[in-house]
């Protein structure tokens, strides 16, 4: 078993029983203790569980912030992210797109685009493209009044009635566990998305890179492209090769380079 997969193995193991010794994951990975102590001091130094004595225990995963106070943070990251996000799409495109503060900005870079169809559940992102001549499908169902976005069964059943190109979401942490996000109902949508859509592009900020959160929305392999502002690190850019996910890093336009 390769580093890696051992260490991913490590994480599901402890998140499965919460509480778990070095002696146990030894015997279960069939590996020393002194290489899973090392596994598991990488692990918590990335933030994925907590290390003790003997062993390691389930790390609570961060929470969001509210949604307009997680709008101005790293505004210039996610602009750079949206302008070569927007950039990928030919004319003629169809796309859903769900609701985050990477995808609102996205919908900014899209917006006077008179030749692509969007797919989307967010009140903001719709009425940014259709006032510039956007042609835009609004799903319905339950509204969130701080994000203007619609979700629940009713937005997943209606979902299913498109058929897009494209589908492009942001996610609350990508690791090699896959593209993950903190709410429940906002995942839900997020997978009726990808399941009617050819091909998925993935829009985060740096920040979601090696980060976990509590719901799962794809495997990495569902992933066709990732834009983002930075090079991911060692360990999840492994994971993104072996997956066949195109990874673009946005180039930064205050400085002409890619950062």
């Amino acid at each position: 078993m390769k580093p890696e997969q051992r260490r991913e193995r490590i994480v599901d193991i402890v998140r499965a029983r919460d509480r778990v010794t070095v002696d146990e994951l030894a015997g279960q990975l069939g590996s020393s203790r002194e290489t899973i102590r090392r596994d598991l001091g990488a692990l918590a130094d990335g933030g994925r569980i907590r290390k003790f004595h003997g062993g390691a225990s389930a790390r609570e995963p961060p929470k969001e912030g509210p949604f307009s106070d997680r709008m101005g943070e790293a505004l210039r990251e996610k602009r750079a992210v949206a302008a070569a996000a927007a950039a990928l799409f030919e004319a003629g495109s169809t796309m859903f797109v769900d609701v985050g503060t990477t995808t609102l900005i996205f919908a900014e870079a899209l917006a006077g685009r008179t030749d692509i169809t969007v797919i989307t559940n967010g009140l903001a992102i719709a009425r940014i493209l259709s006032n510039s001549g956007t042609k835009v499908f609004v799903i319905g169902g339950e509204m969130r009044p701080d994000t203007g976005e619609m979700v629940g069964a009713l937005a997943v059943e209606q979902i299913g009635r498109f058929y897009a190109a494209h589908a492009v979401i942001t996610v609350g942490g990508l690791s090699a566990l896959g593209a993950m996000d903190f709410d429940l109902e906002e995942a839900q949508v997020a997978r009726a998305m990808i399941g009617q859509a050819k091909t998925l592009t993935v829009i985060a900020d740096g920040s979601k890179l090696q980060r976990d959160a509590l719901f799962r929305v794809c495997a990495l392999d569902a992933i066709d492209r990732l834009v983002v502002d930075r090079p991911p690190g060692q360990e999840l850019a492994r994971a993104l090769q072996a997956a066949d996910v195109q990874v673009i890093i946005a180039p930064d336009p205050e400085s002409g380079q890619n950062k």
